[in-house]
């Protein structure tokens, strides 16, 4: 390790390995060292056809076994997009190897995976981050103001957030994100992460009291592929979340409290452009003799930021931060705690599923 830069192992060869590639690139304390594969020429292939877009100047190694990636002497952090089925051992071996680890969501299959895994992280004394891109935007601390500030949306009295893409017939059929042995979260493990942790980050990280979740639609025995459910925090403040493979592309949130409301269209991947924005709206409504109108006062906050492949993009200034941790040589373990909730409520949403709609307590 350089007093600048972080050097980076990618170990797997997932599709979004290619964006963390293009930010890895992107951000000064930052640089690629290595990736492995199952397979040489895999890893070789996936090199290539980065290479071609967002070149290094030092063309990374190839290596034909994650075991050697855990080896390379070169290697300060591992990026692991390895399917959640197989997340767990990885992140485990990695720590062992005295690597920090930033993996994908969900980190593990129950929230017994993640304790595993940060005390795996925290025993070797190194940095453990998930991989939502979205907790890393400059839009969210310009939100926290105006959560803060106590008249624009005064107090939070419901969270709602909805995250949905629809899949082919072959996507259901046979996508890795279906695959009871890879995937066995399915939407909610791929979608569903972020509506929650949208519910958690606007509510400070305070836990639901009690979850209810619904199975909408499942294949391959219980992979679920449609998903809601019910949050219930202290002071009755309630959140809503709904996660899908079967519903056409939407990704919104939305904040309401006392005195107005905070929206969100693009909540998880920002629209493509050079801003980010959110609209907070306090509604006005007026009844005179006969006239019943209801006002739109609605204001859009915009925030200079590239949706993505830029340097100020989000995922860039995810690995900028997660680098600069590992530079500073002092472990936060707020982010393993975050993600140790994320997983505890998903496991909750799951069980009262599989229980008749049951309510989990927390």
């Amino acid at each position: 390790m350089t007093n600048q830069q972080c050097r980076w192992g990618i170990l797997g060869t997932a599709n979004i390995a290619k964006k963390n590639w293009q930010a890895i690139q992107l951000a000064e304390n930052s640089t690629l060292a290595a990736v492995a594969s199952r397979t040489l020429p895999r890893a070789k292939q996936f090199i290539d056809e980065c290479q071609a877009h967002v070149p290094f100047a030092a063309v990374p190694t190839a290596l034909g076994s994650y075991e050697e990636l855990l080896a390379a002497k070169d290697v300060d952090a591992i990026y692991i997009p390895l399917p959640t089925g197989m997340r767990t051992d990885w992140v485990i071996k990695a720590a062992e190897a005295k690597k920090h680890v930033l993996v994908e969501k969900p980190v593990g299959v129950t929230a017994a995976d993640v304790e595993k895994i940060l005390t795996a992280c925290k025993k070797n004394g190194v940095q453990f981050m998930d991989g939502v891109m979205f907790m890393h935007s400059q839009r969210l601390p310009i939100m926290r103001e105006i959560l803060d500030d106590g008249k624009s949306v005064g107090d939070i009295r419901r969270i709602v957030a909805h995250f949905s893409f629809k899949g082919s017939e072959d996507f259901l059929k046979s996508n890795i994100r279906v695959s009871q042995e890879l995937e066995p979260l399915g939407a909610l493990g791929d979608l569903g992460w972020y509506t929650i942790r949208f519910a958690l980050w606007a509510m400070n990280y305070q836990m639901p009291t009690s979850v209810i979740g619904r199975m909408i639609d499942s294949v391959n025995g219980g992979v679920p592929t449609e998903f809601s459910a019910e949050l219930v925090f202290p002071k009755n403040v309630t959140a809503s979340m709904y996660c899908s493979f079967l519903t056409e592309n939407s990704q919104w949130a939305n904040i309401s409290g006392t005195k107005g409301y905070v929206h969100l269209r693009d909540f998880v991947l920002p629209f493509f452009g050079s801003h980010v924005d959110f609209d907070v709206a306090n509604a006005k409504y007026l009844h005179t003799g006969c006239d019943f109108n209801a006002e739109d006062v609605t204001r859009t906050i915009g925030v200079a930021e590239y949706a993505s492949g830029a340097p100020n993009s989000q995922e860039t200034s995810m690995i900028r931060t997660f680098s600069q941790q590992v530079l500073s040589g002092k472990l936060d373990s707020s982010w393993g705690e975050i993600t140790l909730k994320t997983q505890q409520v998903l496991d909750a949403c799951l069980q009262s599923a599989r229980n008749n709609s049951a309510a989990v307590s927390l």
